[in-house]
Formats: structure tokens, sequence, C-alpha cells
């Protein structure tokens, strides 16, 4: 298979650079899979578990959101919040949870959003059950 380059960032650090040959990435539209030479794409994420695949195997990360520009040479995701599978506690997902909640209830009183709010709160919800924790 073919490598492309995959770079995956959040707002406190880079979490990965790396020659990637298949990246599944969280589509707020559904999940989708980019390889090399795939069509240039920009999408929004949902939160989940984007996952690399790689020469020495596959990684994976929890992602709460943000965008992914994928291109036949590279994906490049910028996340809201990012943490490798693995750090993902039950204390980090409940903290993401109540914000949901928080907006969800500014949402409600607005009478705008609702629908995307109780969206992100139950995805967050089925990641943290897809985690394990």
């Amino acid at each position: 298979m073919a490598d492309f380059k995959f770079d995956l960032v959040s707002p406190e650090r880079r979490l990965a650079s790396l020659d990637a040959t298949e990246v599944q990435i969280p589509g707020a539209d559904g999940d989708m899979t980019a390889m090399a030479d795939h069509a240039p794409t920009i999408t929004t994420l949902r939160p989940g578990i984007l996952s690399v695949t790689h020469a020495k195997g596959t990684d994976d990360y929890f992602v709460s959101g943000g965008f992914a520009e994928i291109t036949g040479g590279a994906v490049s995701v910028l996340a809201e919040k990012a943490l490798p599978k693995g750090d993902v506690t039950r204390e980090y997902m409940d903290g993401l949870i109540a914000d949901a909640d928080t907006a969800y209830e500014a949402a409600k009183q607005s009478g705008q959003g609702v629908d995307e709010a109780d969206m992100i709160r139950n995805t967050l919800v089925d990641a943290m059950r897809a985690i394990g924790v």
C-alpha cells in the first residue's frame, strides 16, 4: 500500500506526524477511510475514535470534534481535543459530557442548536462506551 503524510494536532500539542497507509475518520456525516490518492475533501469531525494504520501497526486517538483535510498525499486533522485512546479516563469523558449537557441546556433556552447539542452529547456517550471507560 502507498503511504501518505498524516498529522494530528490539537490546540495543546501535536499528537502524531507520520507516514500512514490508512486513516479511519469519525466524520460528522459518517465514518470515512482515507488512503493515498483520496479525492480532496474537508470534513468536520464528530466525537469518536480516529484510527491511523502505519508500518508499525495502528494507533487510535479519541477526538472530540474538529476538522480533517484530505488530499491525495496527506491527511491533516485539527481536533478540538484529542488524546491517545489509552490516555482517556472516565473522569475526562465525564467532564466532556458535563460540558455537552451545559451546552444542551443553553441551546434549549435560546431555542437554537438543540438538535446539534443533543447529538454531540449522545455521540460522546457512544464514544465513551467504545473506549470502554
